[in-house]
Parts: C-alpha cells; structure tokens; sequence
C-alpha cells in the first residue's frame, strides 16, 4: 500500500496570565496579516532554523508583545494537530504553552501584530480568536485551574511578598468562585511548604496589618485544594 508523505511544520503558541485588578486576563495580540487579519489571537510562530520550540515561544513572544520570556517558566499545554487548523499551510502542528506571572507590563506590539493587550479571559472566550486558538485558551485556562489545585504555582501570581488575601484573590480569579476567607486561610497555612511567613506586615488604613508571606519550597499541595471542596 502506498502512503503520501506530508511535510509537517512546526509553531509555538503561548498562553500568558495574569491577573489586572483582581480579573485573571490573557496576552493576546491583533494579527496585521492574512490570515485572519485583524482577529484576535495568542502569540506565537514558526519554528525556525535550529530553535528549539521553547526558543521560538520565547522569540515570538519577543517580537509581537516585546515581553521578555526569561523570567516566565513555559509549561506545555499540549499539541495541536488538526489537519486544517491554519489555512497557510497543509499540515501545521503547535505546541502550546503556558505561562503564569504578577504584574505583567503593557506589551508593545511589533512584528505582525497589529496590536498587543491583556484581556479578561471571560471576554476573550467570547471572543471569535484566530486559528484554533480558543481551544488552546479553554485548555490552557483548564489547565491553570487544575494546577492551582495540586501544586504551589499560584504563588506565581503573586509579588516575592504577599498577604493571604493576595493569594485568595489568584484562587478566586482563576476559579471564578468567591472563598470563604477563614477556611481558606486555615488551608493554605495547614499546606506543608506552600507559604512561609516573612514576619513583615502590610499596614491598613481599614484594619489590622495584615502579615507578609513569600513562596514556599515546595512544588505540590499537601493536602492538595480540591476545587470541590471550595463549591467551585
């Protein structure tokens, strides 16, 4: 039986959260060229020369938004296949990544984006994106979800120092839900590892200084914290 050999390439998309103002929002940039010109979507691009998917992320993210990807730690989201998922070329597969960080800049578009800005994810899923990118945005929102459930990486949403409440604001962002302040308290500090106290206080002009933490060395949640139990 005879088989037809397809050249495949190769991009890299990135997912960039944040949180502004206490919403969880995504990088997203205005594409300048065909396709889907003037559409919204992730950053990313073609593979190029001997770049490793991780360096072309990181080089897109560069050239469209002017983010510098150094300081942000990449995870994978997963591989996109689909046949006619980019109308350029017969076979283009993406990897996706995800990355998590506090207090992002305004990017500055350049490259072929038209435009570069930071978008609540609500608005952005109801947002016709370019390309299969609003799969990859639900999958990697899951994802983020997911993670804050088993593992300490919403300390990345945070600043080096942070309150409880700071923390509880990631959670509830990232959720959606709205945590009962107590319980989330007495959980959080129970975790073995996932915050430790600086001793400093934040002053507050409504209360009590509310103390300082910074991250923990450790990387999963002991006991992790169950969505459920929270009624997300």
């Amino acid at each position: 039986m005879s088989r037809t050999r397809q050249t495949v390439t190769l991009t890299a998309d990135l997912v960039i959260l944040t949180i502004r103002g206490g919403v969880l929002c995504v990088l997203l940039v205005e594409r300048k060229n065909a396709p889907f010109r003037g559409r919204m979507a992730l950053p990313g691009g073609f593979l190029r020369g001997d770049e490793s998917l991780e360096q072309t992320a990181a080089r897109e993210l560069a050239e469209e938004t002017g983010l510098d990807a150094g300081a942000l730690k990449l995870q994978q989201v997963g591989v996109y296949s689909a046949p006619d998922r980019d109308p350029r070329r017969p076979r283009v597969v993406t990897c996706a990544y995800l990355a998590i960080a506090p207090n992002l800049p305004v990017p500055v578009a350049g490259s072929d984006a038209r435009a570069a800005r930071w978008l609540p994810v609500a608005e952005a899923t109801d947002t016709a994106l370019a390309f299969d990118h609003d799969c990859i945005l639900s999958d990697a929102v899951e994802l983020a979800r997911t993670l804050l459930q088993f593992s300490t990486i919403a300390t990345a949403f945070c600043g080096p120092e942070f309150t409880i409440a700071d923390l509880r604001e990631v959670y509830e962002a990232v959720w959606g839900v709205v945590l009962d302040k107590p319980n989330f308290h007495r959980k959080v500090t129970d975790a073995d590892g996932f915050v430790v106290p600086t001793g400093g206080k934040r002053p507050s002009l409504t209360g009590r200084p509310a103390a300082l933490y910074r991250a923990g060395e450790a990387a999963e949640l002991v006991p992790p914290m169950m969505r459920s139990r929270f009624g997300a």
